[in-house]
């Protein structure tokens, strides 16, 4: 910008303020266009759009008008406006990178699957009454539901239910609830 287009732009500020309503709109569409160049040169990638930053930094400018002083220059006054309209849609965006999922799949190790010896197990069962051991055992160990234990037991099912969860809550407690449950 020349210095005729910064003067031409000052008086136009001048005659707003003052409460020039055409002058205003005149000076609004001037500074958009500049704004508008000013955030495409700025954003070099995705996730901000240019034009936000330029109806926030509008926005900016009228709210703000009053504290333009009317014997400096008004454009280093609008870019520090946008300038900061920029930063602030920058943080909000965050510090993301956004990558496709298909692109890094390949890197990502199978989960392990946790295992319990043979010798935990029979450690864990071995503390519990026989109709308690069966009910889990037969539950947790060989994946049985509640309608078969209860059917192979000879039980009801409130029985099986009654049973597993008096053997779980005493295996919690013989080897810590932080292993097996709630802490």
């Amino acid at each position: 910008m020349s210095g005729k287009d910064e003067a031409e732009l000052s008086r136009l500020m001048r005659a707003a303020i003052a409460g020039d309503e055409r002058a205003y709109a005149d000076f609004l569409h001037r500074i958009a266009a500049l704004v508008r160049g000013f955030a495409r040169r700025k954003i070099v990638q995705g996730g901000v759009d240019p034009e936000d930053v330029v109806q926030e930094t509008l926005l900016a400018i009228h709210v703000k008008r009053h504290t333009w002083r009317q014997d400096a220059p008004v454009l280093p006054w609008i870019y520090a406006i946008a300038r900061f309209k920029l930063i602030d849609a920058f943080r909000r965006r965050g510090r993301r990178i956004e990558i496709e999922i298909d692109e890094i799949a390949e890197t990502f190790a199978e989960p392990e699957t946790e295992t319990v010896s043979e010798r935990d197990l029979n450690r864990a069962l071995d503390g519990l009454p026989a109709a308690q051991r069966s009910v889990v055992s037969s539950i947790s160990v060989d994946g049985r539901s509640i309608g078969e234990t209860a059917a192979r037991l000879g039980v009801s099912e409130t029985a099986v239910r009654v049973s597993l969860h008096r053997g779980l809550a005493a295996i919690a407690k013989r080897f810590g609830q932080g292993r097996f449950g709630r802490q």
